[in-house]
């Protein structure tokens, strides 16, 4: 680094950085499925020749974390020195350092002068792979029920893909062929763009800067991470949280994080958390992993340290094998994000008692999936979104409404892009759910409902959910807020549908989901009169709440 100026590491850092958010833009923009072009349920990054992740655009947590463990599955079986021109990786395998079957991540080496300097890796939800049930499958036994493996593999890209063996198998194992392959067609445009600006630095700068400026840049990371630690009190500290149940028994799954900071190091231990179960709750442990960097990253270090994998070099995180956590083969694993924001919780409260002023309370903090698939006339039509709802409160401001959780960040998909892609069903409501956050000094944000008439009969529904049980919880005087449901009119009754579950709809049907609220940070008696008049009047809690929580007249 010393014989590097200090303005070229500049301009270079910068470049490479900006170059993950252009492939992250391209990977939207060139996507199919509603998933990918409208909800951004997709990630990018430059990595290093080693794979490790030296830039990335923001965009999904989950799924950058562990991208540089997700690589070495590939790269241990096929050599970076052996790559040729046109080769890629491909790994989606939950017990070979990917997540669940849906996220699937693509390296495409980056050559110049012949010589691997780096990879252009991106990820994306895939609406179907295929499975037991289209979109979603809420009782596979196990994880080939729920789709397409593609265990740590390396292809060429005008061999194999372009109407070659590789995509006519996937093809023929999934039943939206155009909008799947289009949308992984999106992640080789988005990794080919990534290539082409690494490319185009390199030959201003050169190589040796360009390579010397990636390691650098990690290592800065590092070094600004290692001395927030630093500041931090050393000790052990513990947190816990729950999900709702398993899908078939009421009894909540409990997630246990221990937390160990010393000197400039930070480990976290997830002993104590509940076993392994049959349904698809299970997190792989590259998914706990990058659940627990998420929440550390977060609070713990300034925004502007980029997420590299400097960062992740002072942190140890372990869980026992065979636990919800840490499953072994072949548990499936397709509602793994239930399990990830518990690890998420777990550690944000075990980091409440060391820097209190710095976390967020409980929220929508769960990732709540709905598939609605018809099939018509031989072709299937796959609609899956994934909702957000209240943010939790923080030390110095409420909780945003109606937004995505922490570890999804996904938008949300609108409603025109629905009408123009889906004619088994139409939204015919959607709003937020006033009284649903919790109160304090600041107040939670807030649910939201969508509502959606069934058009068709033989329509299929499935849902992965949490938070309709345990509801958000407050910190430091807050109170919880409102959890989530979901509910089915039919004929003038109402059908309740569990958090984990799958049924069939009919014409006529109207389907409304209701998200949780986020919690309250601090008393509720310290919250000003002002700002509750202010919820009042913009409709967000109604005079009765105002009355009863905060003992305020609407009139006053």
């Amino acid at each position: 680094m010393s014989t590097l100026d200090p303005v070229d590491y500049a301009v270079i850092s910068q470049g490479l950085i900006a170059a993950a958010r252009e492939m992250g833009a391209k990977l939207i923009r060139s996507a199919y499925s509603t998933i990918v072009r409208e909800a951004s349920d997709a990630s990018a990054a430059l990595l290093d020749r080693d794979g490790n992740v030296v830039a990335q655009a923001e965009l999904i947590p989950m799924q950058l974390g562990p991208m540089a463990d997700t690589f070495r599955a590939c790269a241990a079986l096929y050599p970076v020195d052996e790559l040729v021109e046109g080769d890629f990786y491909i790994n989606n395998d939950p017990f070979a350092g990917g997540q669940h079957l849906q996220d699937v991540f693509i390296y495409s080496p980056i050559f110049v002068d012949g010589k691997v300097i780096g990879f252009a890796g991106t990820v994306a939800h895939h609406l179907d792979l295929g499975g037991g049930n289209p979109g979603l499958t809420t009782a596979a036994a196990d994880v080939h029920a729920e789709g397409f493996i593609f265990p740590p593999s390396k292809y060429n890209l005008k061999r194999d893909w372009y109407g070659g063996p590789l995509e006519r198998l996937v093809a023929a194992n999934i039943r939206v062929p155009a909008q799947t392959i289009g949308d992984f067609n999106a992640q080789f445009a988005a990794n080919a763009i990534g290539g082409q600006r690494v490319t185009q630095i390199c030959e201003k700068y050169g190589v040796d800067s360009v390579t010397a400026v990636m390691t650098e840049l990690m290592d800065y990371s590092e070094r600004r991470f290692r001395a927030a630690l630093i500041e931090i009190p050393d000790g052990t500290y513990y947190g816990e949280d729950a999900l709702d149940d398993d899908g078939l028994t009421d009894k909540p799954l409990e997630v246990k994080a221990t937390l160990v900071v010393k000197g400039d190091t930070i480990s976290v231990d997830f002993a104590g958390s509940c076993p392994q179960v049959t349904r698809n709750l299970n997190c792989p442990f590259s998914s706990t992993v990058s659940s627990t960097l998420s929440a550390i990253k977060s609070v713990l270090t300034s925004p502007d340290i980029p997420f590299n994998e400097g960062v992740k070099r002072p942190i140890s995180i372990t869980a026992p094998k065979g636990s919800l956590l840490n499953p072994n083969y072949p548990a499936p694993v397709r509602a793994r994000m239930e399990a990830g924001y518990r690890c998420f919780n777990a550690v944000m409260k075990a980091l409440a008692q060391i820097v209190p002023d710095r976390v967020i309370a409980g929220g929508n903090d769960t990732t709540t999936v709905t598939s609605i698939s018809h099939l018509d006339e031989g072709k299937y039509r796959v609609y899956l979104e994934v909702f957000g709802g209240g943010y939790g409160a923080s030390l110095n401001t409420d909780g945003c409404d109606a937004v995505d959780a922490p570890l999804s960040n996904c938008a949300n998909t609108p409603i025109e892009a629905t009408d123009m892609d889906f004619s088994h069903f139409r939204i015919v409501g959607y709003g937020l759910l006033p009284d649903s956050c919790g109160h304090g000094r600041h107040r939670g944000g807030l649910g939201f409902y969508r509502r959606y008439e069934i058009l068709k009969d033989d329509v299929n529904f499935a849902i992965y959910a949490d938070r309709f049980r345990l509801s958000p919880y407050g910190l430091f005087g807050g109170t919880d807020g409102e959890v989530a449901r979901c509910e089915v009119e039919r004929g003038g009754e109402i059908i309740s549908v569990k958090s984990k579950d799958m049924l069939d709809l009919r014409k006529g049907d109207i389907l409304t989901l209701y998200t949780a609220g986020g919690a309250g940070y601090g008393p509720v008696g310290e919250r000003p009169s002002e700002a509750v008049r202010r919820d009042v009047e913009h409709g967000y809690i109604t005079p009765e709440t105002a009355k009863s929580v905060y003992g305020l007249e609407a009139a006053e």
